[in-house]
């Protein structure tokens, strides 16, 4: 099994999250008090195959600060589970429908940390969290998780079927790039990743 654990405590959030990459049937079991951010994290969890477990809660209140946290701890559980990255897939891509909205994402996990999000959502806010506020997701993830993460919205209206859609992308595309291949090797020319 590969899992990995972080922890970070501010004075504005106390994160402590366990990742199992090989659960099988994913899961997200850490609410964070925003609703909607929570329903997209079970969705990418489900979509990834991987089991969160811990905790998330806020101490200031600030949406911008759980929302940030969550993404670095999760990236960092992340990595700590692919380890030095050998044999795996590292490269990812798929495409989700919802309805109205496409979206595509595009990841390596190389080692190499760089996100372009292109998610024009024309609303300030999708149920209770603050748009704004994904596209600062993916790219805390991507930084923290040490991939390059390309995340487009290529047609939609509706801004909670374009969130949605965006992050069960993510999801399939990180699934894909984490999977066990048959070599040991990093899957590189240089022969090491990073």
């Amino acid at each position: 099994m590969r899992d990995g654990r972080r922890r970070r405590v501010t004075r504005e959030t106390a994160i402590d999250l366990a990742v199992a990459l090989d659960a099988g049937r994913g899961s997200y079991g850490a609410p964070t008090g925003l609703r909607f951010f929570d329903h997209m994290l079970e969705a990418f969890c489900l979509y990834s195959g991987i089991a969160v477990t811990g905790e998330a809660r806020s101490l200031d209140g600030i949406d911008h600060h759980i929302v940030e946290d969550v993404a670095i701890v999760l990236g960092g559980a992340i990595a700590d589970a692919l380890g030095d990255r050998a044999g795996i897939a590292r490269f990812g891509t798929a495409h989700v429908a919802m309805d109205d909205a496409l979206a595509r994402a595009v990841i390596d996990c190389g080692g190499r940390a760089y996100a372009r999000i292109d998610l024009p959502l024309g609303r300030e806010r999708v149920e209770d969290l603050d748009t704004q506020l994904v596209a600062h997701f993916f790219r805390s993830l991507a930084q923290a998780m040490g991939a390059t993460l390309h995340i487009d919205l290529l047609a939609g209206e509706d801004a909670h079927h374009a969130v949605e859609a965006a992050f069960k992308a993510c999801a399939l595309a990180c699934k894909q790039a984490w999977t066990a291949t048959a070599t040991v090797e990093a899957l590189s020319t240089k022969g090491v990743l990073g």
